[in-house]
């Protein structure tokens, strides 16, 4: 795993917790770029993978399909990386203002870390977290390989007929251009 670390002051800081593959450049050149919303597929997004009770919570197990109709925003991440506790207040400001609206949110933690693997290690974190919305329980990266993710923390806003319309890679805070511009994304599609 390699994960961007910085000072405070520097750009890195609060980029993104890659995957093992994605060389330590690549993070570097994402900062100088501007780290933003990357391009928008507008591929129908993958249907979840995991279907058992176990592999989720807060909620018994989502489809997809079952959700179409609905704004949903499938976050990525992982209970030890600092980027996705850091986007942990943005994300419930996103859920307590728009979840009201509409939207659904459905979290996927894909592990990074040893004990990232463990069921139960997820449960105590996101009990800990004060998280309430639906998590999926990625173990095995099923998710994340259907939607070619590489990236903790990652966003995917899909509009009400399943297709993917917004991307986000790294931190998202209120304030800031690129959190500013997802619920932009987000508002907009919830007027449509």
């Amino acid at each position: 795993m390699t994960q961007v670390k910085a000072q405070s002051t520097d750009a890195c800081s609060r980029l993104i917790c890659m995957q093992r593959k994605t060389p330590l450049f690549a993070a570097a050149l994402l900062a100088i770029v501007g780290g933003n919303n990357v391009a928008v597929s507008r591929d129908k997004v993958p249907e979840f993978t995991h279907t058992a009770t176990s592999e989720w919570i807060n909620s018994a197990p989502l489809r997809l399909s079952n959700l179409r109709g609905s704004v949903v925003l499938i976050e990525f991440w992982a209970f030890d990386c600092s980027n996705c506790r850091n986007t942990l207040p943005w994300m419930e400001a996103v859920h307590a203002e728009y979840g009201a609206r509409g939207l659904k949110i459905v979290s996927v933690h894909t592990p990074e870390l040893k004990q990232e693997y463990v069921p139960s290690n997820v449960r105590r974190a996101v009990k800990e977290l004060g998280i309430s919305y639906p998590v999926m329980i990625d173990a095995d990266y099923s998710y994340w390989g259907a939607l070619k993710n590489h990236y903790w923390p990652a966003f995917y806003l899909v509009d009400r007929s399943g297709r993917i319309v917004e991307t986000a890679l790294g931190e998202l805070h209120r304030g800031e251009a690129r959190g500013d511009a997802m619920e932009a994304a987000i508002r907009g599609q919830l007027e449509r």
